[in-house]
């Protein structure tokens, strides 16, 4: 039996394993879960995007003390556009900080 390279991956190997190929190992798994349990997916993409997009915001914010000016600099988007995320997401910036 071939074992699927992404199948592979070890946690003692994160530190040399691309974002990308961490993420494409995981949409394998739930491509082949959905497959075997016969369901429908629906609205992956957003799914996706949220799941990678929260933690990235809540990260950069740490990251910047919660500087929102800083943070939207770092992150390549506008400020405002941070802040509606931020709200969005419900993101508690103080609780990020303690």
């Amino acid at each position: 039996m071939e074992v699927n390279q992404s199948e592979n991956l070890f946690v003692a190997n994160l530190q040399s394993v691309s974002l990308e190929s961490l993420v494409k190992s995981k949409l394998e798994v739930l491509f082949r879960q959905q497959k075997e349990a016969d369901v429908e997916l629906n609205d992956l993409h957003k799914l996706i995007l949220e799941q990678v997009e929260k933690p990235l915001i809540e990260l950069a914010l740490r990251q910047n003390r919660g500087n929102q000016v800083k943070t939207a600099k770092l992150l390549g988007i506008n400020r405002n556009t941070l802040k509606k995320k931020i709200d969005s997401y419900r993101i508690d910036i103080k609780g990020l900080l303690s």
